[in-house]
């Protein structure tokens, strides 16, 4: 496995070639989030499905800021040493989906390492204010582990958003190369957490492939999601953003997608799996179907 510098591009499948990015459908919702001063992970992460989201008018906002204290070795999110977090954030970030008409609202952020609460208090007040909309749209929350710090967990959850997602993102074997400054342990502490305390709320976490795991190995993660009580799971193709990055070691196959969901749906788990699927992609539609609505 290869970290930092350039490395050639590996030759990439049909299914993977398939999709392109048109920048001309971004403009309109990058245009609405500039004007609040807001930031989409969509963006921020070059997500493949970024186009396709700006089109349908939904994107993935990212809160407190959008400099991250943390360095994967698999983001392109910047990162070093973040700004104060602007207390206007949650206003405009309501307004925003207000303007966009949103039904269903998708929150992440940059690891806050810098901060006690570890930005903790700006899902808090990024759900109170969309709480005020009428209507209220649901709200799904997309958070860091918190290293491990569970009060902030317990903050999130006491602000009631329908849907707690934190993403494991891989296996355990690679998370000293691929994901430093986290804990697979912190990972399954998060999760374990909303389902003991919050029953009644959606769970839900993702999973990169292509970094190098194994077929058994992911089915270990899919157990250990099942056992800490996780409902939802997604798991897309890891795809290199820059040269920068990790490169991919390998392109799973739609046909073992599919394996993979029939794994994870053998385990009680709804499971979303597929070359382009990512942990917010066409969020409201997997919280339509898990719930029934």
């Amino acid at each position: 496995m290869s970290f930092g510098g350039r490395v050639p591009a590996p030759i990439l499948p049909d299914w993977i070639r398939a999709r392109k990015v048109q920048l001309g459908d971004l403009h309109e919702v990058k245009k609405r989030m500039r004007a609040g001063g807001l930031h989409t992970v969509c963006e921020e992460a070059r997500c493949p499905n970024r186009s396709e989201c700006f089109s349908r008018g939904t994107a993935t906002f990212l809160i407190n800021g959008r400099i991250c204290t943390r360095n994967c070795s698999y983001c392109s999110i910047a990162h070093g040493r973040p700004r104060p977090v602007d207390p206007d954030e949650p206003r405009q970030l309501a307004e925003t989906a207000w303007r966009m008409g949103l039904e269903h609202v998708v929150i992440t952020a940059v690891d806050r390492d810098d901060l006690p609460d570890g930005g903790a208090t700006g899902f808090v007040e990024a759900i109170r204010a969309l709480r005020e909309l009428e209507p209220a749209p649901t709200v799904e929350v997309l958070t860091p582990d918190f290293r491990g710090d569970l009060a902030q967990v317990d903050r999130i959850i006491a602000a009631a958003p329908e849907v707690y997602n934190h993403n494991v993102e891989t296996v355990p074997r690679l998370y000293r190369e691929v994901r430093r400054s986290g804990r697979y342990e912190w990972a399954m502490k998060v999760l374990r957490r909303v389902a003991d305390t919050a029953p009644g709320m959606i769970r839900k976490s993702g999973i990169m492939v292509g970094l190098g795991e194994s077929r058994d190995e992911v089915a270990g993660v899919l157990a250990d999601l099942a056992a800490a009580g996780c409902q939802v799971v997604t798991i897309g193709q890891y795809l290199q953003p820059t040269g920068k990055q990790t490169r991919v070691e390998r392109f799973w196959t739609p046909d073992e997608f599919a394996e993979l969901e029939t794994l994870g749906r053998a385990l009680g788990l709804e499971v979303f799996a597929g070359p382009f699927v990512r942990s917010s992609y066409r969020a409201e539609e997997a919280y339509l179907r898990v719930t029934g609505s």
